[in-house]
């Protein structure tokens, strides 16, 4: 049996050597000697028998590799199936050998603003050369796949030196590797990068899909802290990540339920007093948390891919309050409504939005579509632009909300049809005791007022700021000074209480430009 034994690891040595490519170089001198030693007849069975040799070697050595590496793919990626079950490999052979593994997830930062800012073709261009950077930072045993345009699965395959602080130390690497500039026509593109990943330690009872999703819930973590940040998964990951899943199934249920639903603040104009609109603001109204914000619930909505779900439920309950105000005899004018880039990406939007005037007996003017600044400074793609001028052409007023924020050019403002700027709140608290705040405030309307656009003060907390943006120009205010957002069953009373207080309030007299 030992002799057999070492037969075949013999045999098995010199069936790698002869698959080697290196073996061809030597081919000439087996056959001079061959020659030299056994004549013509040595030479002839040289010469047929080696083709049968490395025919073989290649065969074992074909199904040697079929055994031990994994097909990639695109340049090292493995498809996300394939990866996972490699990933299950991992983890065997991790509790077989007592040796830690690691799985992580790597990506770019704010990579829809760079699409947005720079286009697609730039976008992809950076994608692939981050997907080059991060094959470059691995082992050649170590297994790659892309789960998004600007994220990553990388395994760690066990290693004696893997640990918590080699793995930190690895992630770093790939970190600083993607956040070497990206050069683009001369120039360069600095982005950060985010990891997270997690140990095989951490988490040895879960399957691979599940230790997947542990890393991606250490990413997550990494990037609410980040940008350019790292971070392990743990047992508060854990916690953690149990909480938002059921927040964020929560949030999908209370869609459905009814338990969002729009605020309303009002809007008045400077000039006669008058409430010349409502803003519908989004509000959960969660049965143990109480009234929950837009900034706690709708990074779920974006995650879940809602926006355009939730969009549909806030419109449906505006526009309803705008029916109900006018059948209870009190006309108001208009209802701002924020529109999400999401929404505005989706081709179906304008007929869908038209629809529902119609299924309310509106008509569009009195609709006013909310849109970041931040959606104009970027370069919006074919649909956003066709949505917004469309719904402007339809007659809906375009609000370019929280202005000064951004970086809107006059281009954007007239390409999009722009009818009324909203001025940030950051500008307009305490404008009326600090001067440089009352410059900023006094430019802005300036300008508006040169390119005919009407304006409106967010924000506004004090007579003195409503005061000061009157004067200086402002056609609108809105803020807590005026009226908090309340649910729709307060909106008549707080009406009728507003109304009959105007009557006995003098009028605040605006310095320029006339009446919305």
């Amino acid at each position: 049996m030992l002799k057999n034994f070492f037969s075949n690891q013999i045999l098995s040595a010199a069936l790698t050597v002869f698959a080697a490519p290196q073996i061809l170089a030597f081919v000439p001198a087996l056959c001079l000697a061959a020659f030299w030693l056994g004549g013509e007849a040595a030479l002839i069975s040289v010469a047929l028998g080696l083709p049968l040799v490395f025919s073989a070697a290649s065969r074992r050595h074909g199904d040697a590799l079929a055994n031990d590496v994994v097909p990639q793919q695109h340049g090292g990626l493995l498809p996300l199936d394939v990866f996972l079950d490699e990933l299950e490999r991992v983890q065997k052979a991790a509790g077989s050998s007592g040796d830690d593994a690691a799985c992580l997830v790597v990506s770019l930062d704010e990579f829809d603003n760079l699409e947005d800012l720079h286009g697609t073709a730039v976008a992809t261009f950076i994608a692939q050369r981050f997907c080059d950077r991060v094959l470059s930072m691995v082992r050649s045993r170590d297994i790659v796949a892309r789960i998004a345009k600007n994220t990553f699965l990388v395994g760690l395959h066990p290693s004696r030196q893997l640990d918590l602080a080699s793995c930190i130390q690895t992630s770093g690497r790939i970190q600083s590797s993607a956040e070497e500039p990206f050069p683009l026509d001369g120039t360069g593109i600095y982005l950060s990068c985010s990891v997270g990943f997690c140990l095989y330690s951490a988490v040895p009872d879960q399957t691979a899909a599940d230790w997947v999703e542990s890393a991606r819930a250490a990413l997550s973590e990494a990037q609410r802290n980040g940008p350019s940040t790292i971070r392990a998964y743990s047992s508060v990951t854990r916690r953690r990540a149990a909480v938002q899943t059921n927040f964020r199934q929560e949030f999908e249920a209370a869609l459905l339920s009814g338990e969002i639903q729009p605020w309303f603040q009002p809007q008045i104009s400077t000039d006669t007093g008058c409430i010349t609109g409502f803003e519908a603001l989004a509000r959960w109204n969660h049965s143990a948390k109480g009234v929950v914000g837009p900034q706690v619930f709708l990074p779920f909505a974006e995650q879940a891919n809602l926006m355009e779900n939730f969009g549909q439920t806030i419109r449906q309950a505006a526009f309803r309050a705008m029916r109900d105000w006018d059948r209870a005899g009190t006309f108001v004018p208009k209802i701002g409504i924020n529109f999400s880039s999401d929404e505005l990406r989706d081709p179906t939007l304008v007929d869908r939005v038209k629809w529902e005037l119609d299924q309310f007996d509106l008509t569009p003017d009195r609709l006013a579509v909310e849109i970041l600044e931040t959606v104009f400074s970027r370069r919006p793609d074919d649909v956003i632009t066709h949505n917004v001028t469309h719904l402007s052409g339809l007659g809906c007023c375009i609000d370019l909300d929280d202005f000064g924020t951004g970086h809107a050019s006059f281009t954007s403002i007239r390409r999009f049809d722009v009818s009324r700027l909203k001025i940030d709140r950051t500008f307009v608290s305490k404008c009326d005791s600090d001067p440089s705040q009352q410059q900023m405030v006094g430019a802005i309307l300036t300008m508006a007022e040169q390119l005919n656009l009407e304006t409106l003060a967010e924000g506004v907390e004090t007579s003195g700021e409503h005061a000061l943006v009157a004067q200086l120009g402002c056609h609108h205010v809105q803020g807590f000074g005026i009226g908090k957002p309340m649910p729709f069953d307060e909106t008549l009373d707080w009406i009728l209480n507003y109304k009959a207080k105007l009557k006995s309030t003098p009028k605040i007299g605006r310095k320029m430009g006339g009446d919305s």
